[in-house]
């Protein structure tokens, strides 16, 4: 199971991070769903393997525009590119208005099949190789939680189980795993299904939209493996901008995920006003969210860069698997300033 960020600022992109849309991959197959559709999504796919034609969802946080503003380029570019098969679209009504009002007034032609689902608390979809669900959270907007859970996880047969009944390891065990009936030569009468098991628990994630109020994650995040949520801002920073605009802190998330236990914390979503190369006294950094989290958080973090791929391994743990971004960074002349 993997996760690729095609974007993490806040607001506005930045000349080394783009606006909110992540990648989220099953670990077989080419499919994949997107959380958030940021402007220039369809731009970043660019500088990936994943192709538009693969994917089966989008899911939308919320309506504003840096959560949304690119899926419209991202629909066309599916088009254009000979796109036949259906594509999910998840998110608040007013995400499908928007989406409308765009169609009507630039004359966007979609001819494959386009569905949308209104996100709510009854939300239960399987797409993508995911089973997903939503939680409601606290922002200027309606605002939502996505978690995506392993919906087909691959079996093995409980040998243990099958030798406490002394029934010895043979050709039938093959069989069994195939999910048949077969007869013992004791005359014993078994369902392969009865002693199919998963061979690792399900995978999940939670990817929180905007947000201040962490806790309100407490039920979803039961058993992920991995929290995904926004720290906009330091907890001086947000002292400063005050409650208006209803962004999180890092401090908080970290605080949430460590009475949660949760086993991977990964940040995104930060304001343009923390750089990753600060050059002047007054320029803020990005490593004192990091400081700021791992103050109160002990578990597995990561502070999120655009192009940066994390596994879930079988075993739960979490893992950066690609440092692209890092290396891009280094190949190409960018401003001091993000």
């Amino acid at each position: 199971m993997q996760l690729t960020f095609l974007g993490t600022s806040s607001g506005a992109p930045t000349r080394q991070r783009n606006v909110s849309a992540t990648a989220i991959q099953p670990e077989r197959g080419r499919q994949w769903v997107l959380v958030d559709c940021g402007e220039a999504t369809q731009h970043q796919l660019l500088r990936t393997r994943l192709s538009p034609l693969q994917l089966q969802a989008v899911l939308i946080t919320h309506v504003h525009g840096d959560h949304c503003y690119g899926l419209p380029g991202l629909l066309a570019s599916c088009q254009l590119n000979g796109r036949t098969a259906p594509l999910t679209l998840v998110g608040p009504a007013a995400v499908w208005r928007y989406l409308q009002a765009v169609i009507e007034h630039t004359e966007l032609r979609i001819d494959y099949p386009l569905e949308f689902v209104e996100v709510s608390r009854t939300l239960e979809l399987e797409r993508g190789g995911f089973s997903i669900t939503a939680t409601e959270l606290s922002h200027r907007t309606e605002s939502w939680a996505y978690r995506l859970q392993e919906a087909h996880v691959p079996v093995r047969l409980d040998t243990e189980r099958l030798q406490t009944e002394r029934v010895m390891p043979s050709p039938l065990y093959g069989r069994l795993q195939q999910g048949e009936h077969v007869t013992l030569p004791d005359g014993r009468e078994l369902d392969g299904r009865e002693y199919c098991i998963a061979s690792h628990p399900a995978r999940a994630v939670v990817v929180a939209g905007d947000n201040d109020q962490p806790e309100l994650l407490g039920e979803a995040c039961e058993g992920v493996q991995l929290l995904v949520h926004e720290a906009t801002y330091t907890e001086e920073v947000l002292q400063q901008v005050g409650p208006e605009p209803q962004h999180s802190c890092a401090a908080q998330v970290a605080r949430f995920a460590e009475a949660r236990a949760i086993p991977a914390l990964l940040l995104t979503h930060f304001s343009p006003r923390y750089l990753l190369k600060p050059r002047r006294p007054r320029d803020l950094s990005i490593e004192l969210l990091r400081a700021e989290a791992a103050h109160h958080y002990s578990g597995t973090l990561y502070l999120a860069q655009d192009f940066e791929t994390y596994g879930i391994a079988r075993n739960g743990e979490v893992s950066l698997l690609s440092e692209q971004a890092r290396d891009q960074r280094s190949n190409h002349t960018v401003s001091n300033r993000e």
